[in-house]
C-alpha cells in the first residue's frame, strides 16, 4: 500500500566489528546484558532477527567481575552428571576462585541469548579471558567503557 519495505540485512552487507571490554569491577548481570545485546546486533539499525549481525566481543579480566548483594556466596550453579540423582551444585564463589572463573560471565551471557542454532552461532562470537591479555590484537578491537555508561555498572568490592 505504501511501498515501504522492511530492511533485511544480507550476508554480504553485515559489518562485524571487534569490541574489547575490561571486566574489572563490573557487575556480572549488567555486563552480560550489554554483551548479549552486542552479540545479537540489536544496537544496530540494520538488525535482522534471523542473521548473525552482531559484533565480536572480547572480555578481559573476567575473574574480577563482581556480584551484588550476597550472590557471590549464595548464587548456585547446577549441572547434572547424567547419572540418577547426579545433580551437582557449585556456588559462584567456588567457580570464581577456581580454575575457570570466566565461566560465570560466559553462563550469564549464554542464558541471555536465544536457544537454537543462531544463538549458538552468536555465542561463538564471544571470547572471555581471565587475564589482562588476549590473542586478538590483530583485530584491533575498539575499547568500550561499560562503567561510564551507568554508575551502577561497576562496583568496587
Amino acid at each position: 500500500m505504501f511501498g515501504h519495505k522492511t530492511y533485511s540485512a544480507k550476508a554480504a552487507e553485515i559489518d562485524k566489528k571487534w569490541v574489547l571490554i575490561d571486566g574489572k569491577g563490573l557487575v556480572v548481570g549488567r555486563l552480560a546484558s550489554l554483551i548479549a545485546l552486542r552479540l545479537r546486533g540489536k544496537h544496530k539499525a540494520s538488525y535482522t532477527p534471523h542473521m548473525d549481525c552482531g559484533d565480536n566481543v572480547i572480555v578481559i579480566n573476567a575473574e574480577h567481575v563482581v556480584l551484588t548483594g550476597r550472590k557471590r556466596e549464595q548464587k548456585v550453579y547446577f549441572h547434572h552428571t547424567g547419572y540418577i540423582g547426579g545433580i551437582k551444585e557449585r556456588s559462584a564463589r567456588f567457580i570464581l576462585e577456581g580454575k575457570f572463573p570466566e565461566r560465570v560471565l560466559e553462563k550469564a551471557v549464554e542464558r541471555m541469548l536465544p536457544r537454537g542454532p543462531l544463538g549458538r552461532q552468536q555465542l561463538s562470537n564471544l571470547r572471555v579471558y581471565k587475564g589482562a591479555t588476549h590473542p586478538h590484537e590483530a583485530q584491533t578491537p575498539a575499547l568500550i567503557d561499560i562503567a561510564a555508561l551507568n554508575t551502577k555498572n561497576s562496583r568496587s568490592e
